[in-house]
């Protein structure tokens, strides 16, 4: 297949197309980078507009895998904020109008498109599969008008994936290299009370089911990006401390992180999702990594 991304160069982007690409896969690489070298291992990189990206060059795709999108990550100011919505919304709903001015046979026939197991708000102890409502919450109403926009491409006789994704463990990437210095050094410890659930994933298994979404014509709507064994964050820190050998004495209050934070840590930090895989699972797919254990000693090769 003839596989176009954006976000081509980021953390996720860079792995899908590495796996996609060993797979046969032909990867066309949209880029807002300034850097006149194409995409390591993409069959073509395309430079996307700066001031309209959402704007894709046109040519022959056989499935768009659509991961780009400003950084969560952050103090939550209300300009951090409309960053955050226009790279993911209003972005999508632009790309979705874009495709529709493409020629017939050179749109793609399936979009994939990044959401966030934020979709479910904070929820507690309730187990959330994919037919689980959405929750409360900016996060929430983000992921929420996100699947909106990218639904829109349905049509247009598109099929459409929404990633529900976790937090993703990656070497090279995401939130584990800041985690694995700071327990390393001794200063992990749990947040708040730590009972509150943590959606997360191996970054092997995250582009294994982006890949999968893409191939598999039964795969359409929600599906949860997270690993089947669920965990409490109390639960994370002491498996990761025990990873690296050491303690793990530290507590961040909560009423501290809300205080530095804002909004992000109520939502991302201490809110609880426990998500299971469901359609991941129903699709047959088999979790390189499905314990906690088994995907910390894979990150840190022991």
């Amino acid at each position: 297949m003839r596989i176009g991304i954006t976000g081509a160069t980021g953390f996720l982007g860079k792995h899908f197309i590495r796996q996609a690409s060993e797979g046969g896969h032909a990867l066309v690489a949209y880029t807002r980078s300034q850097l006149e070298r194409p995409v390591p291992l993409a069959a073509e990189t395309l430079k996307q507009p700066r001031t309209e990206p959402h704007q894709l060059t046109e040519t022959k795709l056989d499935a768009l895998v659509h991961l780009a999108g400003e950084s969560l990550m952050g103090l939550w100011t209300a300009q951090k904020r409309e960053r955050i919505w226009k790279s993911r919304v209003e972005f999508t709903q632009g790309l979705v109008r874009h495709l529709s001015t493409w020629k017939a046979e050179n749109r793609p026939q399936v979009l994939v498109c990044a959401s966030g197991s934020g979709f479910y708000g904070d929820r507690g102890d309730d187990l959330l599969d994919e037919s689980s409502p959405s929750g409360a919450g900016f996060l929430a109403e983000l992921c929420m008008e996100w699947e909106k926009a990218a639904k829109e491409a349905e049509k247009l006789g598109m099929r459409v994936v929404m990633l529900r994704t976790g937090m993703v463990l990656g070497p090279d990437g995401g939130a584990f290299p800041l985690l694995k210095r700071v327990f390393g050094l001794g200063l992990g410890g749990r947040l708040g009370s730590g009972r509150q659930w943590m959606p997360w994933i191996h970054v092997e298994d995250t582009v294994g089911l982006m890949l999968r979404a893409v191939e598999q014509d039964g795969i359409r709507g929600p599906i949860n990006l997270t690993a089947p064994e669920a965990v409490t964050n109390a639960i994370f820190t002491q498996s990761l401390a025990k990873a690296l050998h050491r303690p793990a004495f530290f507590h961040a209050p909560a009423f501290a992180m809300r205080l530095l934070l804002r909004g992000m840590a109520n939502e991302m930090l201490l809110g609880s999702q426990r998500v299971s895989p469901r359609v991941a699972i129903d699709s047959g797919y088999t979790f390189t990594h499905p314990s906690l254990a088994g995907a910390l000693a894979s990150l840190l090769g022991t």
